[in-house]
């Protein structure tokens, strides 16, 4: 997995609480988290991390340590009894004037075990619930010449396409390949005139696909490279980004520089810490 640094320098844990919980889309659940003044919007694909209680816990105990090294290895001398779940999320709007931020989950699974603990807390949060916070800064990282943007992802890569796209400047083109449960998880993306964004459901796909990400891959490879120098931001289901990586490079010919890839889950696989 390849991702280019662009963590900001000075940032602090904030601890975060929930406002509002809306159902958006069948697969979809969109958290409203308040108490982040100061804050600072990094646009593109502004990612972050959250810390969730485990099941049992009654404080959130959080690391002290803010850098990239340091508050893993705090997280990990942490007991397990008071280790909170920590899952990496894109921020999918910003008011930073209210301290405010969305974050959109993907509901994978169902209760008796298959979703994941971020889904569940989701699914059950209601206003007060704390989650701490810590910023990431922005993955986005098109630091080369190039004519036109290629974004290829899942529905876990829906929030940070969002943001690519709305950032882009008005003059951009590309294409924006985004795979999608259903129809009904199609969202409204801001986006300039030149990117074609082309939804992907997987369930009006008229093939069944082994696991998510699979037909967005499929689609790359049957999709014609606009011309000019391309700049590849490919993220989601972890063999769509590093399959989509090798077809760029091996068949298409783009340079290794060319292309991001951030392979955020694997199907099949739950994280566990």
């Amino acid at each position: 997995m390849s991702r280019k640094k662009n963590t900001p320098p000075d940032r602090r844990l904030m601890v975060a609480q929930v406002i509002r919980r809306v159902r958006i889309s069948p697969s979809f659940v969109r958290l409203t988290l308040g108490g982040l003044e100061g804050l600072e919007v990094r646009g593109t694909d502004h990612w972050c991390r959250l810390f969730f209680s485990r099941q049992g816990q009654d404080v959130l105990e959080l690391p002290t340590r803010t850098t990239e090294l340091g508050w893993y290895l705090q997280y990990l001398a942490t007991p397990r009894a008071r280790r909170p779940w920590v899952r990496a999320y894109t921020v999918r709007a910003a008011r930073p004037e209210s301290g405010e931020v969305d974050i959109d989950f993907v509901i994978h699974g169902d209760r008796d075990g298959t979703m994941g603990p971020a889904a569940q807390f989701a699914l059950d949060a209601v206003p007060g619930d704390r989650v701490g916070f810590l910023d990431q800064g922005a993955a986005f990282a098109a630091d080369h010449p190039h004519d036109w943007t290629l974004l290829v992802g899942d529905e876990t890569a829906l929030p940070a396409i969002a943001g690519i796209c709305r950032s882009l400047p008005a003059a951009s083109r590309g294409i924006a390949l985004i795979e999608v449960p259903t129809a009904d998880d199609r969202q409204e993306i801001e986006a300039p005139l030149g990117m074609d964004l082309v939804w992907l459901p997987r369930d009006q796909s008229s093939e069944v696909h082994d696991r998510p990400g699979a037909l967005a891959l499929r689609t790359l490879m049957e999709t014609p490279m606009q011309d000019g120098a391309v700049h590849a931001h490919l993220i989601g289901e972890s063999r769509l980004a590093t399959g989509a990586r090798r077809f760029l490079v091996e068949v298409q010919g783009v340079p290794k520089r060319n292309i991001d890839f951030a392979g955020y889950w694997r199907s099949g696989r739950a994280a566990t810490s």
